[in-house]
């Protein structure tokens, strides 16, 4: 079974992911904000990690970078981080990379296109 975590702020939009994610077959742990991901991330090792990209303290490319240094530092198996951003330009989508994500999704979430994009990459079974 495939460990994930999903990162975000915002409550409502928090609850609303969860039980998607649930009625797809997908358990998630929660992290309320980018420090928290660091340190569950750290201490769980997930497969893959929904992180939304604007939070406060912490946001999500400074806790990607945080998450990619220490499985480099620590020969880590690396996480498949995807970022979560009501910012759909290409741009966008070039930021995650560079702050070391692996793909990004646009907000709302949509339960398809997450099936659609850990099939893709073979990072989770669905």
């Amino acid at each position: 079974m495939s460990k994930m975590l999903l990162v975000e702020d915002n409550k409502l939009s928090q609850k609303m992911m969860f039980y998607t994610l649930r009625n797809i077959g997908v358990q998630a742990d929660m992290a309320d904000d980018g420090k928290m991901a660091v340190e569950k991330a750290i201490a769980n090792g997930y497969d893959v990690i929904l992180m939304d990209i604007m939070m406060p303290e912490l946001n999500g490319y400074e806790a990607t970078q945080k998450i990619r240094e220490y499985e480099k530092s620590s020969n880590t198996k690396r996480s498949f981080i995807i970022g979560l951003t009501s910012n759909v330009y290409d741009s966008e989508r070039a930021k995650c990379i560079e702050a070391g994500m692996d793909e990004y999704l646009p907000k709302p979430f949509d339960a398809d296109s997450f099936i659609e994009m850990v099939r893709h990459y073979k990072v989770m079974d669905l």
